[in-house]
C-alpha cells in the first residue's frame, strides 16, 4: 500500500472509467446480436446455421445506431438520476445542519481542514452500520450514513468513516463504482429481456417448429437435416444463449476492475485526514458483519464502507476483509487492534442458555467468510481495555 502512488491510483481510475464506458457499448452490441439470432429463429426455424449468422449480422448493422442511442440514453439517465435511483433503494434523505448538527459539523470540519468541497449529506433509517459515497461530479457528490451507524459509533469513529468516504471522492473511486453499477444494470436489463424471448421461443418451438422439422428422416436428406432444419436452429439458440451468458459474466467481471486496494487507500486517507488510526480501526471493528442493508442491491452494497456479501471463496469479493484492512492500519499507520468488538445491541442476539457465570460477556460477531458458521459457539469478548489485544 505504501508503494502504490495516490496519483497513479487516481489516473488509473479515470482510465478504467473510460474503458468501462467503451466496454458497455461493446456488451450492448453483443446482446443485440444474440437477440437478433433468437429473432431470426422465431421467424424461420428450418434454416441452416450460416443463414442465421448472416441474417443476424445484417440485423446488427441495421440496429447499430438504435443500440448506440439506447446505450447513450441509459448513460445520460444514469448520469443525472443515479442518485435518485440509489435513494429509492436505500431510503436515504437529505439532512441539514439543523436536523443532524453532530454529523453535519463533523463532515464540514473535515472538508474545511483540507479544502474539500462539501458533499451533500444523507441519512437512511436502518439499524445496519454502514455508509457510502456516490456521485459523478462535484455537484452530485453525497455521503450517506445509516441511523444505526450514528447510534453505535462515537464522534471520532464517525469522523473516521466520513474521512474514508471523502477519500473515495478525492481519489475518483466513486465515479468508477457508479459506472460499474450502470454497466451491471443495463446488461442485466437486456439479458433478462432476451431470456424472456428465449423462453417464448422454446415454448413455440415445442409445438410445430423444431419437432416437425427434426422429424424428417430419410437416407437422402439426413445430413441436410443435421445442418439445417431444427438442428441448425438449436445450434443458433445455443450460440445466442452463450453470448448472453458471456455478456452477463463480463458485466460481473467488471467488479474486478474495482481494485480492492481502493478500500485500503481510503482507510489510509481517512487516517491522513483525522490523524487518528485507532478511530478508523474501531469503526471497522464495530461495522464488521453488521453492515448488511436489507433490500439493497449488490451494486449498492459495493459502494459501502464494508460489504459483508462475498463471492464464491472470496473470488468476487469487492472489499478486502476487515482483518486485512485493520492489519494494514496497524502495520503502516501505527494503530492498535482491539479485536472483534461487541455492541450493546448484540445483547438481544444472545442465546437464552448462555453461561450464567459470565453475564457481562457479549459474543463478538460471527467470523467472516463463505464457510463460516454463524450458529457456532460464541467466543468471549476480550477482557482487556478498549485497546487491549484480543485473546
Amino acid at each position: 500500500m505504501a508503494a502504490y502512488g495516490l496519483y497513479t491510483h487516481i489516473a488509473s481510475n479515470k482510465f478504467r472509467s473510460m474503458l468501462l464506458l467503451a466496454g458497455l457499448f461493446l456488451l450492448i452490441y453483443v446482446l443485440v446480436f444474440a437477440g437478433a439470432l433468437l429473432a431470426e429463429v422465431l421467424i424461420r426455424s428450418d434454416a441452416p446455421v450460416d443463414y442465421y449468422l448472416r441474417a443476424a449480422s445484417r440485423d446488427l448493422v441495421t440496429a447499430f445506431p438504435y443500440a448506440t442511442g439506447v446505450a447513450a440514453l441509459w448513460i445520460v439517465i444514469a448520469y443525472f438520476f443515479h442518485q435518485n435511483m440509489i435513494d429509492a433503494v436505500t431510503g436515504g434523505e437529505d439532512v441539514t445542519r439543523q436536523q443532524q448538527p453532530r454529523l453535519y459539523n463533523l463532515l464540514e470540519n473535515l472538508c474545511i481542514s483540507r479544502g474539500i468541497p462539501m458533499p451533500k449529506l444523507k441519512v437512511m433509517d436502518s439499524p445496519a452500520l454502514n455508509a457510502f459515497a456516490s456521485g459523478l461530479n462535484r455537484r452530485q457528490y453525497s455521503v450517506t450514513v445509516t441511523s444505526g451507524l450514528l447510534q453505535a459509533l462515537n464522534d471520532q469513529e464517525i469522523e473516521a468513516v466520513l474521512g474514508h468516504e471523502l477519500t473515495h471522492i478525492r481519489n475518483g473511486d466513486v465515479q468508477l463504482m457508479v459506472i460499474a453499477v450502470i454497466i451491471a444494470g443495463v446488461v442485466g436489463f437486456f439479458g433478462e429481456l432476451f431470456f424472456r424471448m428465449f423462453t417464448n421461443l422454446s415454448w413455440n418451438s415445442s409445438g410445430s417448429g423444431w419437432s416437425s422439422s427434426s422429424s424428417r428422416s430419410s437416407s437422402s436428406s439426413d445430413s441436410d437435416s443435421k445442418g439445417s432444419g431444427g438442428g441448425g436452429a438449436i445450434i443458433v439458440v445455443i450460440i445466442a444463449i452463450a453470448l448472453i451468458l458471456l455478456a452477463w459474466l463480463l458485466s460481473q467481471v467488471v467488479k474486478l476492475a474495482l481494485s480492492r486496494s481502493r478500500e485500503l487507500l481510503a482507510d489510509a486517507g481517512s487516517v491522513e485526514l483525522t490523524k487518528n488510526p485507532d478511530a478508523m480501526i474501531t469503526a471497522l471493528r464495530k461495522i464488521e458483519n453488521r453492515g448488511e442493508l436489507p433490500g439493497a442491491t449488490s451494486a449498492v452494497m459495493e459502494l459501502c464502507v464494508d460489504n459483508p456479501r462475498e463471492g464464491f471463496a472470496d473470488l468476487f469479493a469487492t472489499h478486502p476483509s476487515v482483518d486485512s484492512r485493520v492489519k494494514a492500519l496497524v502495520q503502516f499507520a501505527g494503530g492498535h487492534d482491539p479485536g472483534p468488538l461487541a455492541l450493546p445491541s448484540d445483547v438481544a442476539d444472545e442465546p437464552d442458555d448462555r453461561d450464567e457465570s459470565a453475564p457481562g460477556q457479549i459474543p463478538p460477531p460471527a467470523p467472516r467468510g463463505p464457510w463460516s458458521d454463524a450458529s457456532g459457539p460464541a467466543r468471549p469478548a476480550p477482557s482487556e481495555g478498549p485497546w487491549g489485544r484480543h485473546n
